[in-house]
């Protein structure tokens, strides 16, 4: 049995009332919310956390009593962001590799804008052999043209652990 400390700690998979994934949080903040009313154990069994006077059974997945809309939003430009939609491939040669740099296909010195559709990955060398020049005057072709990731509400649990029990509340997941 893993003792209380990291058991606090542990991940709690946060469902809106329709049990639809919201968040994960500690056990610490769900105990808080569940004390306050605010939501339901629906799975639990990772062990036990004592308090002075109770013992309490440590929640895996909870549910709220109400319901949270959640707002389509855009997605903020980011250099992760950017590595993860081109899957971390130079739009240029097609090498895969962790070692990527940002190009903007129109430089920014001539007025090209930093935004989802002017920003690709590149490795060192294709960045280095594209420099200030559009891939055109370069004479490199890219692979695919960017686009902005479309709005999803479950973008924060792509590119994190997921544990199995929360498989059967994660609609993406096989």
């Amino acid at each position: 049995m893993a003792d209380s400390v990291s058991l606090i700690n542990a991940p709690v998979l946060v469902l809106n009332q329709n049990y639809q994934p919201l968040n994960i949080c500690n056990a610490r903040r769900a105990f808080v919310l569940m004390g306050h009313g605010k939501a339901e154990t629906v799975l639990s069994g990772r062990g036990n956390v004592r308090s002075a006077t109770q013992t309490f059974l440590v929640p895996s997945v909870i549910r709220l009593y109400y319901m949270v809309k959640r707002p389509f939003i855009r997605r903020r430009l980011s250099r992760q962001g950017v590595f993860y939609r081109d899957r971390f491939t130079c739009q240029y040669c097609g090498n895969v590799t962790r070692e990527l740099t940002l190009d903007h296909i129109k430089p920014r010195f001539r007025e090209g804008v930093h935004d989802w559709h002017n920003v690709v990955s590149a490795c060192i060398p294709c960045n280095h052999r594209k420099a200030g020049r559009t891939p055109m005057e370069a004479d490199m072709r890219l692979r695919r043209l960017p686009t902005a990731p479309r709005p999803n509400p479950y973008y924060l649990f792509h590119h994190r652990h997921l544990l199995d029990e929360w498989r059967q509340f994660i609609p993406w997941v096989e």
